[in-house]
């Protein structure tokens, strides 16, 4: 029996039953509808909960090589920007859930860490009071006491101000000598110039730290109301490079002095002006030792080709240990009485793309085997250099054997030509190189502190696209070397580059030591 027919035992009159089954038709209907509302929000929740569980794993699962390093900071900027509006969309299905009956929500997934890092405490603070409309009582009337603050703090910016400094020199006579007495005038890097210490440190870091073109600040001091026409940025350039080129040169001569150094290179495109394209070019680095005490320095040398003649011009006669690639030019070092170390990432990279690309399970291996070196070096990361040798001869020492030994053996069953091939005859041709790191613990492992300094770079020229001449690409690699420097010993480049450019034009040649970005001994 349904409701109306029950309904109709108690006799009701027809207008009514009519109202009762068009209200209770109502509600059902209601009821329905929203059964669905929150049947496919729970759905939805449920869909992003598990896109944002896979979003977190692919920001904090194991880190992929197949990536290269520009890509991949791009794609860990996406992927922020990702988890940042699954989860604003996730607070607003729960949100929206909350306020009505439905079935239980998953669990939140529990914040990465509790609370927001503090804000950094030599940050100026302006600080803005909120007091109430009223300080008496809204039910009494009496007045109110204070009881204690809460504080928030929101991080803010001004964006690049110009402003013009006003120097003035008041001139005194001396009527019975009839002298003129006036300060000197504040001596200026670029004589004449308009542009203070600070705005020429801007211009240098934003074009050779923040790879921004000079057009882009032509257009950044234009929305201020400032013409800076791009001819004189670029006289800035031209003439605060050449200023710095004793800089340079002096941290090239501190570079040399290390017994163990980094080298790489990375090409670059150079107008060639009268066929109207570029021509290749190569910025070449070169990287102090991280497992050594002194501060950090990387200097980069630009030249218009690739050969071995620039590496022997630039280190001047050097002796040492040098960490490389396979590269062919730098086999003339070593010739010499350089001794050559090998960078165990490019091994293991071969074997890694292999195992990537088809599952190769010998590379897979190799690929274990290697990662626990990369093991051992974490123990060792921060121990002193004859701590790190002790470590290296007990464990480091028979995995390389065995693995020298391993790699050898799997070669006699793995026919010539292949990927697999090439891998092994990569390593087993360089082992000598590739093993002597753990012979003490002042070597490095690998290449990669010098990559990383190159990298920056390589993101960059795909904004400025090419040196415009030998000359300014010369240039680039000193200010380049002085503000990755700068930046390797913790210090801000655009608070050294103007606190520089004021002491320059007076300071002495004898104390060029004092002006470099490096950590000064205590």
């Amino acid at each position: 029996m349904d409701f109306a027919t029950e309904l109709a035992a108690f006799d009701p009159s027809p207008e009514l039953l009519a109202w009762m089954e068009k209200r209770v038709g109502g509600l059902v209907e209601n009821a329905r509808t929203r059964a669905t509302e929150i049947h496919w929000r729970d759905v939805k929740i449920e869909k992003l909960t598990l896109e944002l569980a896979h979003l977190r794993r692919m920001k904090f699962g194991v880190k992929s090589e197949a990536l290269i390093a520009g890509n991949r900071d791009l794609f860990d900027e996406t992927l922020a920007a990702d988890l940042a509006v699954c989860e604003a969309r996730l607070a607003e299905e729960r949100q929206a859930a909350e306020m009505g009956p439905h079935q239980p929500l998953p669990e939140k997934p529990k914040r990465e860490r509790a609370g927001r890092q503090p804000l950094p405490a030599q940050l100026p603070r302006v600080e803005h009071r909120h007091e109430p409309e009223t300080c008496t009582c809204g039910q009494c009337g009496q007045a109110l006491v204070l009881i204690g603050e809460d504080v928030t703090e929101k991080l803010n910016i001004v964006p690049a101000e110009f402003f013009v400094d006003r120097h003035i020199y008041p001139k005194y006579a001396c009527r019975p000598c009839a002298t003129v007495t006036a300060a000197a005038a504040v001596p200026s890097v670029i004589d004449g110039g308009l542009a203070a210490p600070a705005l020429l440190a801007w211009v240098m870091v934003s074009k050779y730290a923040d790879h921004l073109p000079l057009y882009r600040l032509e257009q950044q001091a234009a929305r201020s109301g400032v013409s800076l026409a791009r001819s004189t940025l670029a006289d800035w350039v031209g003439r605060i490079g050449y200023a710095l080129e004793p800089l340079g040169d002096r941290l090239a001569d501190l570079l040399r002095q290390g017994t163990m150094l980094h080298a790489d290179e990375t090409p670059v495109q150079q107008l060639d002006p009268g066929k109207g394209k570029t021509k290749r070019a190569y910025l070449w680095a070169y990287r102090s030792n991280d497992l050594s005490t002194d501060p950090p320095i990387v200097v980069f040398d630009y030249q218009t080709g690739r050969a071995g003649a620039h590496a022997v011009n630039f280190l001047n006669g050097w002796r040492g240990v040098l960490m490389v690639d396979d590269f062919a030019g730098y086999k003339v070092l070593f010739r010499g009485g350089t001794i050559e170390l090998a960078c165990m990432v490019h091994a293991r990279r071969k074997f890694f793309d292999l195992h990537k690309a088809n599952g190769n399970p010998i590379a897979a291996e190799a690929v274990r085997r290697i990662g626990e070196l990369y093991a051992i070096e974490a123990q060792a990361k921060e121990k002193t250099a004859a701590e790190r040798a002790e470590l290296r001869q007990a464990y480091s020492k028979p995995r390389l054997d065995a693995l020298h030994l391993w790699l050898s053996h799997t070669r006699r069953s793995v026919a010539d030509g292949g990927a697999l091939a090439k891998a092994i005859d990569y390593s087993l041709r360089r082992w000598s190189a590739f093993a002597r790191y753990a012979e003490n613990g002042f070597y490095p492992i690998d290449n990669n502190p010098v990559e990383n300094a190159i990298r920056p770079i390589c993101l960059g020229k795909k904004n400025w696209l090419f040196a415009g001449s030998e000359a300014a690409g010369q240039r680039a690699a000193v200010i380049q070397s002085l503000l990755a420097t700068a930046r390797l010993n913790g210090i801000e480049p655009m608070a050294w580059l103007t606190d520089t450019l004021e002491k320059l034009p007076t300071w002495p040649n004898s104390r060029i030591d004092e002006l470099l970005p490096i950590k000064q001994p205590a």
